[in-house]
C-alpha cells in the first residue's frame, strides 16, 4: 500500500533537487511565482504544497510527479552526474567551512576588544558572539566570516577548535586567560594584549561585528544561551553535531538580519 508523503518529506526533497540543480531560493520562488518566505516553509515542512505549486516546481527542476511522490525515490544518476560536474557559486557557497585562522583571531580579540570592561563576557557570552558573528554574517553575504564550525550542545552552539587557537594567542602573548566570579559563579575571561589587526578585516565584516555586539554584548550568560537555542540552525541540528551555516537562510524573525522581501520586489 502505498504511504502518502508528508509535507516534511516532500519539503526535503525540494530543497535537495533545488540545491543539486544550482538554485537560489530566490531564483526558484521567482520561477515559479511564489514569495522566498513561502518557498522556504515549502522546504522547512511548515506549508503544504497545493498540484498547481508543485507542477511548475517540476519543470523547473525536472522531476517527474510520479517518481516525486513515490516512497522509493531517489536523486537519478543524471541529477547526481551534474552535481558532480557543477562548479557553480551556489556550490562554493554550500561547501564545508575552512577554518580561516588568521581571520578567526582578528576577529576574536576585535571582540574583546570591543567588549572590554564588561564583566558578563565570559566564555559563554563569548562563544555565542562569535556564532551570531559568523551565521549572521553567512546570511547576509553567503560566505564564509571565520569558517569556524559551531557544534551543538546543551547550552548553545560552541565553535570547535576554539581551545586550541586561545592557547596558540595566550602562548604568542596575544591573549591573557582570566579565572573570576561573577554573580558567585565561576568565570573564565580572556583579555585582549594586542589589537586586532583592522587591515586583515573587511568593512562588511566589521559592521556585522558592530552590529552583533551592540545588540548581545550586554547580555548575561543564561539571557544569549536561551537566545541561541531559539535560532533555527541551532534547534534544526542534532545534539553533538556540527551546525549547517545553509540553516541560516531559514530564519525568522527576530534572528534574521537579511531583508528577503525586498529583494524579491527588485527582481
Amino acid at each position: 500500500m502505498k504511504t502518502k508523503l508528508s509535507q516534511k518529506q516532500i519539503g526535503q526533497r525540494i530543497a535537495e533537487l533545488r540545491k543539486i540543480k544550482g538554485f537560489s531560493q530566490e531564483d526558484l520562488a521567482k520561477s515559479v511565482n511564489i514569495s522566498r518566505p513561502s518557498l522556504t516553509q515549502i522546504e522547512l515542512g511548515n506549508r503544504s504544497v497545493n498540484i498547481l505549486e508543485l507542477q511548475e516546481l517540476s519543470m523547473e527542476l525536472g522531476f517527474s510527479l510520479d517518481d516525486f511522490m513515490s516512497n522509493d525515490f531517489e536523486i537519478n544518476q543524471e541529477i547526481n552526474a551534474e552535481k558532480e560536474k557543477s562548479t557553480n557559486i551556489v556550490e562554493e557557497r554550500i561547501a564545508v567551512p575552512n577554518l580561516k585562522i588568521d581571520k578567526f583571531k582578528n576577529v576574536l580579540l576585535y571582540i574583546l576588544e570591543k567588549c572590554a570592561g564588561k564583566p558578563n563576557v565570559g566564555e559563554t557570552v563569548l562563544y555565542k558572539l562569535l556564532y551570531f558573528s559568523d551565521f549572521n554574517y553567512y546570511e547576509l553575504y553567503e560566505e564564509h566570516l571565520t569558517g569556524a564550525k559551531y557544534k551543538k550542545l546543551p547550552f548553545g552552539p560552541v565553535p570547535q577548535k576554539l581551545n586550541a587557537i586561545i592557547n596558540q594567542m595566550i602562548e604568542e602573548g596575544e591573549l591573557k586567560r582570566v579565572k573570576t566570579e561573577y554573580h558567585g559563579y565561576p568565570q573564565t575571561r580572556y583579555l585582549p594584549l594586542e589589537k586586532a589587526n583592522l587591515e586583515k578585516l573587511k568593512a562588511s565584516e566589521t559592521e556585522t561585528l558592530d552590529r552583533v555586539i551592540e545588540q548581545m554584548s550586554d547580555w548575561s550568560a543564561a539571557a544569549i544561551s536561551n537566545y541561541s537555542h531559539k535560532d533555527l540552525p541551532w534547534l534544526a541540528s542534532k545534539e553533538g553535531e556540527e551546525i549547517n551555516y545553509e540553516l541560516a537562510f531559514y530564519r525568522d524573525t527576530p534572528f534574521s538580519v537579511r531583508n528577503y522581501g525586498d529583494e524579491i520586489e527588485q527582481e
